[in-house]
């Protein structure tokens, strides 16, 4: 039997990482104190701890357990990795990054690496999971490479278009397609 977590631990906890969002939108990540997040989220310094190590920890547990999950949502709605999967991810990505980009404008920067490394290491997770069930006949490691390639890929990619903006993004995303070879 799963052990039910007490709803207030829930709610405080909930309650310093909301804090922590709405200080990203006015401060820069390396600007923001512990003390800032434990004001605005009215508990004291040893309840932030009792919850995270450091404010680098709440942003790893923010971007995993609260951003990270609406985009992961819309990703495990497919089933297999074919051009409709591929084309969701890159569209999520986009959607994510220019969400972040607007509302934490001042913090982006410093958050970008760790939003970079949690996409990475969910889409790999997602894809490699998502591979073995559809290719159960391919070797571990071949599958292990592909899902590595395919989250950095289409990660970096989303990136690339972000920053160009040359062409829409269905545009790009069919130029992505035209050079993967699913299955």
């Amino acid at each position: 039997m799963e052990k039910q977590i007490d709803p207030r631990i829930l709610r405080t906890r909930k309650l310093i990482m909301d804090a922590f969002i709405e200080l990203t939108k006015k401060k820069d990540f390396n600007d923001i104190t512990i003390g800032d997040i434990t004001s605005a989220a009215t508990v004291n310094r040893a309840t932030f701890y009792n919850h995270f190590f450091d404010k680098h920890d709440l942003l790893e547990r923010v971007l995993s357990e609260s951003v990270m999950r609406e985009v992961l949502q819309e990703v495990s709605k497919h089933e297999v990795i074919n051009e409709e999967t591929i084309t969701s991810i890159f569209n999520s990505i986009i959607k994510f990054q220019i969400s972040v980009s607007n509302q934490c404008q001042r913090s982006f920067e410093a958050l970008a690496p760790q939003i970079e490394t949690n996409f990475k290491k969910e889409l790999q997770a997602f894809f490699s999971e998502r591979a073995q069930r559809q290719w159960s006949n391919q070797i571990r490691i071949e599958i292990e490479i592909f899902a590595v390639m395919l989250s950095w890929s289409l990660y970096g990619a989303a990136m690339h278009w972000m920053h160009n903006r040359a062409i829409n993004p269905e545009d790009y995303v069919k130029q992505i397609l035209r050079n993967i070879k699913l299955g």
